[in-house]
């Protein structure tokens, strides 16, 4: 009896800790989210190249990230339309920097819940005539940004650190409707332990140098644009595509994001007894 007694305590433990992630992570009811979003449009990977970015070859790099933007887009609305939430996912046809200028009213640097993150804020009627035309319910945007934290980078003995500011990419997320309401968003403040990884790191501790050198202090220095460009092109297999392969980064990104969005389960579906399934009608 007191063994029985422990394994139920140990299972509604875990069943709680299953409903919890499996919350409503929506910023309305689930039920109104439904109904509200049935065909949801996905705008190009957009980049707010004003935001801060210290990167003293930033033209350079401006331009780089552009490129890769576009040429990812297409994992996102894979992603998304494999997740199963939508009844229809299409991808806006519009040029990312000029949607994005279209749209773009201002930035705020966010510290929510312990995360620092940039917010970023649309044009209502802009908005909601982009919708309107393109016939979607909503609309589902992601924006890559700068984004200066202070914070520690280890070397790779992972015993010595440097703490300092650092420079940084970051992508954030939301689905937005006609009246400009946001729906959803990524970072996720819903969720019981709201994370938010760094895109790419800008910056790195040369740790080598100040060793070569026989130096206590060591330098922060910005990556070379061809590294960047190295680390945004190494491949992995995608997601969601059939025999293609993504950039690593943008598919780890795009995976956090979309594993939001998930339809929920019901975790004490185990209690319960099967449903009867409604009987057939007679033959005529």
């Amino acid at each position: 009896m007191k063994q029985r007694i422990i394994h139920f305590v140990l299972l509604a433990t875990a069943l709680f800790a299953i409903s919890g992630c499996a919350g409503n992570l929506y910023n309305v009811p689930k039920e109104t989210f439904e109904k509200k979003v049935r065909i949801l449009g996905v705008a190009p990977v957009m980049l707010d190249a004003d935001s801060d970015i210290r990167h003293p070859e930033k033209d350079a790099l401006v331009g780089i990230l552009g490129e890769f933007n576009r040429s990812n887009t297409r994992e996102l609305v894979g992603q998304l339309k494999k997740n199963g939430t939508f009844f229809v996912v299409q991808a806006l046809p519009d040029e990312p920097d000029q949607l994005f200028s279209t749209l773009f009213f201002r930035r705020e640097r966010r510290d929510d819940a312990g995360v620092i993150y940039n917010k970023h804020f649309f044009k209502g009627p802009e908005l909601k005539d982009i919708i309107e035309k393109n016939k979607v319910d909503a609309l589902f945007v992601v924006v890559m940004s700068g984004l200066t934290k202070h914070g520690r980078r280890y070397s790779s003995n992972l015993i010595n650190y440097v703490e300092s500011d650092y420079n940084n990419l970051v992508m954030t997320a939301q689905i937005l409707d006609t009246e400009g309401t946001v729906l959803w968003e990524y970072p996720n403040f819903r969720k019981r332990s709201p994370s938010f990884p760094t895109f790419l790191a800008l910056q790195y501790p040369d740790f080598d140098e100040a060793e070569a050198n026989a130096d206590d202090k060591v330098l922060v220095h910005f990556k070379t644009i061809d590294g960047i460009k190295r680390a945004l092109a190494k491949k992995t297999r995608s997601a969601a595509l059939s025999n293609a392969e993504v950039s690593a980064l943008y598919a780890e990104a795009f995976e956090e994001m979309v594993s939001l969005l998930k339809p929920e389960t019901d975790p004490f579906a185990v209690f319960k007894g099967k449903k009867k399934e409604p009987a057939a009608p007679p033959a005529p």
